[in-house]
């Protein structure tokens, strides 16, 4: 089995869960703030930079998928170092996905999918619901599991941790929702077509 000795975020072992509450706090703020507020922090863009970060968003999503099943697959034949590695690389790959996602929220808008009500607006619909709720759900679990994991020797995340049952809730709900996600995007943009809804920006308060 092949396993590094010291993890890289030693100094943070006890910290992990409130680290876990904070960051996830934060998270949430940030994207409820945008899509339901109008934070105005964002630079104003139009629909051609909205289509441009949209596939990027979807291009992204897809190489962290890819990265979660190959950080599955090394840890189920004990390969912690390239475990960690994917799994971390598919994290930073979602921090990539969030800075795009609330400038192309916030600063330009959001898109509704151009269907008549029928079976494939329903299976969309459906889909997306399913995307956003795993999404939500997921948050504070894969933060969880990534914090155990980079503050955690692989001994201690395997005696004295819950990792390895939590990681495989984090690892499959991300999965599904991150390929439920590009699904939603090609119907969204290359099959049906859509309407383009403008952000609404809050106008700031006087100092």
């Amino acid at each position: 089995m092949t396993e590094t000795t010291t993890p890289p975020l030693r100094d943070l072992k006890g910290s992990v869960l409130p680290l876990t509450i904070a960051l996830t706090v934060v998270g949430y703020g940030l994207v409820l703030g945008t899509l339901y507020l109008g934070l105005p922090i964002y630079p104003d863009v139009g629909l051609e930079t909205v289509n441009a970060l949209s596939d990027a968003i979807a291009v992204i999503n897809t190489l962290a998928t890819t990265s979660l099943v190959l950080g599955w697959y090394a840890i189920r034949r004990g390969n912690v170092d390239a475990h960690r590695r994917f799994m971390s690389g598919a994290f930073a790959l979602i921090l990539v996905f969030l800075v795009l996602y609330l400038l192309k929220t916030g600063g330009g808008g959001t898109k509704e999918i151009a269907l008549e009500p029928g079976a494939m607006y329903y299976a969309y619909l459906a889909m997306l619901a399913v995307h956003i709720l795993l999404s939500i759900v997921s948050v504070p679990v894969v933060l969880y599991a990534l914090l155990l994991g980079v503050t955690h020797t692989p001994r201690e995340l395997r005696e004295e941790t819950p990792h390895r049952r939590v990681g495989r809730v984090a690892a499959s709900a991300w999965i599904v929702s991150l390929s439920l996600g590009v699904v939603t995007y090609l119907m969204l943009n290359h099959l049906y077509g859509f309407e383009f809804v403008k952000a609404v920006v809050a106008v700031p308060l006087p100092v």
